[in-house]
């Protein structure tokens, strides 16, 4: 017996060993390869607009004296994403324009404090105000969904109409709190960097696993194109990304932060046309959250694409501009 549970101690310390390696390998890796500025990895396509505390980077699209539509990305995306959408539209004299919402992109990382909605729509709101914009629709989609219903929330005179997909993030007060045992622990993990990046990456910001990550979110993995993998590992390149990605990650898991979007009832301030756009077999936020905030805002209207998982303007981009035209012409 002592024999058996020698080799069994033996074998658990091996593994241990093992993987403490390969992470530690990873995060050598990861600080390699993560060494561009933010200004020389941007593409020249978009340019740096001070909105707050930090420069945001932006593309824009369509003429400048067009309808207004700003696009904020969820997570791990950045403003590229949004390119196939923007043109239509662009085309039908809309004037498009794409955030990089901190940390992602090329954007100016703030305080890892400020990643609250409060501080995102700030920093949209600001954008706005730097390029002239008084009134706008705005897109949203999943994380970035917190940002764009606080937005509305702070400046409802000014926002047309707004398109909402699979979104996140709001901290709606009916959804249940995490333990406060299971939220110290995850707490304490989260927010010690040593403990927290080597796992980061060789996981979320590893781009040998891109294609594993990107096509959990979608409903055909073919989706997956090398083209999409080159552009969510683009930003990768740039000084800490796995650093400053834990740092965001630490305070979306760990802090329950109180703003206008946490409260149901402000809702019912948001009177302009609202269209929610969901994936039937969205795994990441389940229809329920769609059909639940389409009964919170007073002039909504649920939509749901078929064979879609988690984002729709990737998954079916013709499908999706063909909805969001119909609803503009509206």
């Amino acid at each position: 017996m002592k024999k058996l549970i020698g080799r069994i101690v033996r074998t658990i310390g091996v593994t241990l060993a093992v993987i403490v390696a390969v992470l530690v390998l990873f995060w050598m890796r990861a600080e390699y390869h993560e060494s561009e500025t933010r200004q020389d990895a941007a593409p020249v396509t978009g340019r740096f607009i001070q909105a707050d505390d930090v420069e945001i980077f932006v593309q824009e699209m369509g003429p400048a004296d067009g309808p207004s539509i700003v696009f904020i990305h969820g997570t791990a995306a950045w403003s590229e994403f949004w390119r196939e959408t923007m043109i239509p539209l662009a085309s039908a004299g809309y004037r498009c324009i794409a955030l990089d919402i901190p940390p992602f992109g090329f954007s100016e990382k703030p305080d890892s404090s400020s990643y609250g909605n409060k501080a995102q729509a700030t920093r949209i709101v600001a954008v706005m105000d730097a390029l002239g914009v008084s009134n706008s629709i705005l897109i949203g989609h999943s994380f970035g969904g917190g940002a764009t219903m606080e937005a509305a929330l702070m400046i409802p005179n000014r926002i047309e109409a707004l398109i909402l997909l699979d979104i996140g993030g709001l901290n709606l007060n009916y959804q249940p709190a995490r333990g406060e045992g299971e939220t110290s622990a995850l707490s304490a993990f989260m927010n010690t960097p040593l403990l927290r990046n080597p796992v980061l990456a060789a996981t979320a910001s590893n781009p040998l696993l891109t294609k594993t990550i990107t096509a959990t979110m979608v409903f055909d993995p073919n989706v997956v194109t090398p083209e999409l993998k080159s552009m969510v590992r683009r930003p990768l390149v740039l000084k800490d990304a796995t650093d400053t990605f834990g740092g965001w990650l630490a305070y979306v898991m760990t802090v329950q932060e109180v703003s206008l979007t946490s409260n149901p009832a402000n809702y019912e301030s948001l009177t302009m046309p609202a269209l929610i756009i969901w994936g039937d077999n969205d795994t990441i936020i389940p229809l329920q959250e769609g059909e639940y905030l389409e009964s919170i805002l007073p002039n909504a209207e649920l939509v749901v694409m078929k064979d879609v998982n988690h984002i729709p303007y990737l998954e079916n981009n013709a499908k999706f501009v063909a909805i969001v035209m119909d609803f503009l012409s509206r």
